[in-house]
């Protein structure tokens, strides 16, 4: 059983793992009948969150831009009822596009939330949900640094012990923690050439630990590994081109 570790201060912030009885502290637990075929959404003001089906119109996670401002919407969400590994897909399009990932696992935790540059400003509620995909990614805890360079097409790493290895073909990304402290690993990248959607993997679970995404037949197109102290970057590359 792999352990996550989190820093109190993040854990402050984080949901509470999925459990068989649902409790005030829990996140909001969706059971959806098998026929439905519409997503399941939380909106804030300027930004809609939603995990669907792939008959919706909404299929896999996605996040919508809802307000002409100067903030930019993300969706931040946990699959499996694991913590040890945060994704979020920044949405850099304008007012009324969605940005999304298709690749879920079957169960996914998420919320919506908006972004002033790189600095987080608002977010809302958690919400899970489970079943909203015939093909749910299963879940990696227990890959190392090691494996991950073994299986990767590609590595980089950056100055604070953080690498970003990925493949290609049913395109995966690894986001690695190689150094023994209290920061966190980060890979951040775009896929299929588009800078309107940059995606991130926070790897939380500590020292020699990987989380993964899958991005189906979508390239990696640029990418970095950074180190980050919460939410302040502490080291960092500049982008590299796939």
């Amino acid at each position: 059983m792999t352990t996550t570790v989190l820093s109190p201060a993040a854990a402050e912030a984080e949901p509470q793992p999925a459990t068989p009885a649902v409790t005030a502290s829990a996140p909001v637990v969706t059971r959806p009948a098998a026929v439905e075929k519409e997503p399941e959404c939380l909106r804030i003001k300027g930004a809609e969150a939603c995990v669907g089906p792939d008959g919706s119109d909404r299929p896999g996670v996605t996040i919508e831009d809802t307000a002409n401002d100067n903030l930019h919407p993300a969706v931040e969400y946990y699959l499996n009822g694991y913590l040890g590994t945060k994704y979020v897909i920044h949405n850099l399009g304008r007012k009324g596009e969605v940005r999304g990932n298709r690749e879920i696992g079957k169960i996914v935790t998420f919320r919506a939330a908006l972004y002033e540059g790189n600095h987080r400003v608002k977010f809302g509620r958690w919400k899970t949900v489970r079943d909203m995909t015939k093909y749910p990614v299963k879940r990696e805890t227990r890959v190392t640094p090691t494996e991950a360079r073994a299986r990767a097409k590609t590595c980089t790493s950056t100055k604070g012990a953080a690498t970003v290895c990925f493949g290609e073909q049913n395109t995966f990304v690894f986001a690695c923690d190689t150094g023994a402290d209290t920061y966190q690993a980060r890979a951040q990248y775009f896929v299929a050439g588009d800078p309107t959607a940059r995606f991130e993997i926070h790897q939380l679970a500590g020292v020699n630990t990987c989380g993964k995404a899958e991005h189906g037949d979508l390239a990696v197109s640029m990418y970095r590994a950074s180190v980050y102290n919460h939410n302040r970057r502490v080291a960092t590359r500049l982008y590299k081109y796939n």
